[in-house]
């Protein structure tokens, strides 16, 4: 049966995918600004005019301390704490760029901050929301409801609900949507599956599990679409690795390991490597998307567990949370080297440093095209 699945999603996703053609995209979406790079848009320092004259600041989610810190980048410094509802996972920014969303998926609720003011408002009520995105036409926000093992699409602004769909798998929590945004793949983290999408329709169409290795069984984290629009790129925390999947090609997997495990994935601002994270060998792994191969590695002086974060606004730096470690690391990308820590409340996880360049966000830390 996945064998045919798999047979029938080649043809219904076809090579035009991929951003080398011009595809059919999804009806809203922004056109791409570079048919060749889908992330084009997030050039260094290459705000909109909408986050053009926010401050940039780093926004932490403390999971377990329940508290968001806010880091000045300029001198490195915790400059507030605030206190929120249990469990906040991510901060993720909206899609319209004008609001930050606390996920807070034990306190069953999104905390809005106001990026220009730095400020804090008032929760909306919205069950398990333990990740967020948006579809990259603005339509709908997408709630990651990793417990109830369901995707939620929701109005993106008041989180009203307009479809819940059951997925067939546990754990769901990360996605990434083809160039053209008609169609998103999922990760699942407890079903060593990724699923696929149709974004329009809300429609789920079909999963496929991902390769048994070292006899440990797959723990698919982030996800991150190449540049080109050809390829998919999934940490898997169990393996070890990224797995490589042609956009066209849905459950074809190959493999490339990288460290001890892998776990978030951010795409350089000149769209010529992707920073992986280790978490479990306290490391980042430089791939280069023009052959695949690892280039670099940088480790953590006396290790540590980097988890999810963001690149500056300039691309000098990445920011990642030190979820068991209870600090920030900042990393050199320049240099290619550890630069700095500082330290946080108990358990960081879903950092996001803000504004980012970018015309519109489809979530999670900062996706931004």
């Amino acid at each position: 049966m996945l064998v045919l699945a798999i047979s029938l999603l080649t043809s219904i996703i076809p090579a035009s995918n991929s951003a080398t053609s011009k595809p059919n995209n999804l009806p809203g979406m922004p056109a791409l600004l570079d048919p060749n790079d889908i992330y084009a848009a997030d050039r260094p320092n290459q705000l909109s005019p909408v986050v053009k004259d926010d401050p940039e600041m780093v926004y932490v989610p403390n999971h377990t301390a329940n508290t968001i810190s806010v880091i000045d980048p300029k001198t490195y410094k915790v400059i507030k704490v605030w206190k929120t509802l249990p469990g906040p996972q991510h901060v993720v920014p909206s899609w319209d760029l004008k609001t930050l969303w606390i996920n807070n998926n034990e306190g069953n609720s999104l905390t809005p901050i106001d990026p220009k003011t730095v400020s804090i408002g008032k929760p909306i009520y919205v069950h398990d929301p333990y990740n967020l995105y948006f579809t990259p036409n603005g339509k709908y926000a997408m709630v990651m409801s990793e417990a109830d093992q369901r995707i939620v699409f929701r109005n993106p602004h008041t989180m009203a609900i307009k479809k819940s769909v059951k997925v067939p798998c546990p754990g769901v929590n990360h996605a990434d949507f083809t160039a053209n945004g008609k169609y998103f793949v999922a990760t699942c983290e407890f079903g060593a599956s990724v699923i696929l999408f149709d974004t329009a329709k809300m429609k789920f169409l079909a999963k496929a599990k991902l390769p048994t290795t070292y006899n440990h069984m797959p723990m698919p984290q982030d996800i991150k679409i190449s540049p080109d629009g050809k390829t998919y790129y999934i940490a898997d925390m169990a393996s070890n690795g990224v797995w490589v999947m042609p956009s066209n090609n849905f459950g074809k997997f190959s493999f490339i390991k990288t460290g001890v495990e892998a776990h978030g994935l951010y795409v350089t601002r000149d769209s010529k490597n992707l920073l992986i994270t280790n978490r479990g060998e306290g490391s980042i792994s430089v791939l280069r998307f023009a052959d695949n191969k690892i280039i670099a590695k940088w480790k953590i002086p006396g290790g540590g567990s980097p988890d999810m974060g963001g690149i500056s606004a300039d691309g000098k730096q990445f920011w990642v949370s030190g979820r068991y470690n209870g600090v920030v690391y900042v990393f050199d990308i320049v240099k290619g080297k550890f630069f700095k820590k500082i330290k946080v409340g108990k358990e960081p996880h879903g950092l996001a440093i803000f504004p980012q360049p970018g015309r519109y966000s489809i979530g999670h830390t900062g996706i931004f095209r």
